[in-house]
């Protein structure tokens, strides 16, 4: 930011300006007006002895912000939230989308939203779906609980490696430790290493550090080979996944969205709620089909605030409903008139509509 000593133009005074408007162009042209008086005489070189006053500083101003540095490609400089200990896959993930980031480890998912509301991060990255276990349920309700804005997202692959001890081979484990969706997508890998039991914890490098700490003989954690580097354990199996096409899709939040672009793939995220009545989701989605806009993914939550809805058909006893929310993923951009006409369309008869990111699609390999 300029101060504002630099910004202080000293005094000058200015000849009368004469602007005539050629048919092309706005010509300016400067004469000197009747009142001011003609310079002092001087010598035959026109000197006066007078000193001739220093030119101005220049004023160096910053110049002004592009689309560019507000997606902050490179993150240099920010402080970007994720849940969970340091060596999990959503370090990995936040150093993926900002690679020259200082990452800022959090307990739980709420606490990463927090952190970069009061100011403690500039951004989160925060998982939103695996391509095995589905959506993040969690972070769908948090989007809605506060106020930060989507501004990009980035894919990661997920390869999942059998942590121990020094010293501890397989057939000396009994039991596995690791996240909840982690222990899932290894399940069947697991049995066949006769691995019985499963402990679940918050998330897999936090096993990892757990199993180092009490130095653990009968226990694996089930993580990434990040972790096992930071805390000193050996990778007894690697890429023990299920499923080789485990891919993570994670969200970048921010306090503040970005300016969207047309001259890229963007993609757009809302969240909305209908009246109760047959056709109202049929005609919702008929906004974006009638005006050619792809649909990438759909999620409905239960309504927290309003669980349920009371339905009256004359019968004896009033009929009770869910009501629900809608979380869509547009393929548009906001800057797409095309979308503007769609949402617009959508508000008309929608109970709610917040659109919580137009984006930047991450299109790199995952």
């Amino acid at each position: 930011m300029v101060s504002p000593t630099a910004l202080r133009i000293p005094a000058r005074t200015h000849p009368a300006l004469d602007c005539r408007q050629s048919p092309h162009a706005v010509v300016i042209r400067c004469r000197r007006s009747a009142s001011v008086s003609p310079p002092p005489p001087g010598d035959a070189n026109g000197s006066t002895g007078v000193p001739a006053p220093a030119p101005a500083p220049a004023i160096s101003l910053p110049r002004p912000l592009t689309s560019a540095d507000l997606m902050e490609a490179s993150g240099d400089g920010l402080k970007v939230a994720y849940q969970g200990c340091p060596g999990a896959y959503s370090e990995a993930a936040a150093k993926k989308a900002y690679p020259s980031c200082q990452t800022v480890p959090c307990e739980y998912f709420e606490t990463a939203f927090q952190a970069v509301e009061n100011w403690v991060a500039d951004r989160a990255v925060l998982p939103l779906e695996n391509s095995l276990g589905g959506s993040i349920h969690r972070n769908y309700d948090l989007l809605l609980r506060h106020r930060l804005h989507i501004v990009g997202e980035v894919r990661l692959a997920v390869r999942h490696c059998l942590l121990a001890n020094h010293g501890v081979k397989i057939e000396n484990l009994r039991s596995a430790m690791s996240h909840p969706q982690a222990l899932a997508q290894c399940e069947q890998t697991l049995t066949k290493l006769g691995i019985e039991h499963r402990e679940a914890v918050d998330d897999t490098a936090g096993a990892a550090k757990l199993i180092a700490e009490q130095r653990l003989q009968d226990t694996g954690a089930v993580a990434s080979s990040l972790a096992a580097q930071l805390y000193g354990l050996d990778i007894l199996a690697e890429n023990i996944q299920d499923d080789t096409d485990n891919v993570t899709r994670f969200m970048m939040l921010a306090r503040e969205p970005i300016i969207p672009r047309t001259d890229k793939p963007f993609k757009t995220s809302i969240v909305f709620s209908l009246e109760e009545g047959p056709g109202q989701l049929f005609k919702a989605l008929a906004v974006f089909a009638l005006r050619k806009i792809n649909l990438t993914k759909m999620e409905s939550r239960p309504h927290k605030k309003k669980p349920l809805r009371i339905a009256d058909d004359n019968s004896s006893a009033p009929l009770k409903h869910f009501d629900y929310l809608f979380y869509v993923d547009l393929e548009a951009s906001m800057a797409d008139p095309n979308a503007q006409n769609a949402l617009a369309n959508l508000k008309e008869f929608a109970t709610f509509l917040r659109v919580l990111g137009s984006y930047p699609t991450d299109v790199s390999e995952a």
